[in-house]
């Protein structure tokens, strides 16, 4: 399994099996976070291969161009506190069907760190039915911890196959930086090696 890095101003090969979009305050969530990269280049091919059906996943900022790009339904705010929150927090898993849950367990609770600003999930009454109705409420955080509506920390698209979360569990995957409980949050990409196929 190769990883490419691609430059947002570029176009994205048809022959890509998944994309990362990770965190990491593009533009330095000037105007509000996310929405000015939502409009670079590379986001028409991130589309196209949405509606493909190829795994994609959005990690912090990474959900938050997704939100802003129309792939991802909801908005983003500005945490309750109104501060950048950087701590650990507990997850639960609400949806173990998608490309990148499918070898966690339902309402398993993955400990892992959050680090935003703009992290706060917001969905109307309409837009909540309707994320119940498709289970598209992916992860919830365990405890209120941001203010996100009934703590959402993850959804995805109705398909299945595009993925939001706010945590970072690129932080939590490796013994090294996480020690005692790396295991959860190293599924979250197991599972997208089970969806691709690829053996270790």
């Amino acid at each position: 399994m190769n990883t490419q890095y691609y430059w947002h101003e570029k176009g994205l090969p048809n022959n890509i099996d998944a994309v990362i979009l990770p965190g990491g305050f593009s533009y330095g969530d000037r105007l509000r976070a996310g929405i000015i990269a939502a409009n670079s280049p590379v986001i028409n091919d991130v589309k196209k291969l949405a509606n493909k059906g190829i795994p994609i996943l959005g990690v912090c900022n990474g959900f938050q161009i997704l939100v802003e790009s129309n792939l991802l339904p909801g908005v983003l705010l500005k945490n309750e506190s109104l501060n950048f929150m950087c701590q650990w927090t507990n997850l639960i898993v609400k949806n173990n069907k998608t490309p990148f849950t499918n070898k966690l367990q339902l309402n398993q609770k993955i400990p892992i760190p959050i680090a935003n600003g703009e992290g706060r999930y917001y969905a109307d009454s309409q837009l909540m039915h309707d994320l119940k109705k498709h289970d598209q409420i992916v992860f919830a955080y365990e405890d209120h911890v941001n203010g996100s509506v009934e703590q959402i920390a993850g959804i995805c698209n109705e398909d299945g196959n595009v993925v939001g979360m706010m945590p970072h569990p690129e932080r939590a995957a490796e013994k090294l930086i996480n020690p005692l409980d790396n295991k959860p949050s190293s599924l979250i990409f197991e599972s997208l090696i089970h969806t691709l196929g690829v053996k270790n």
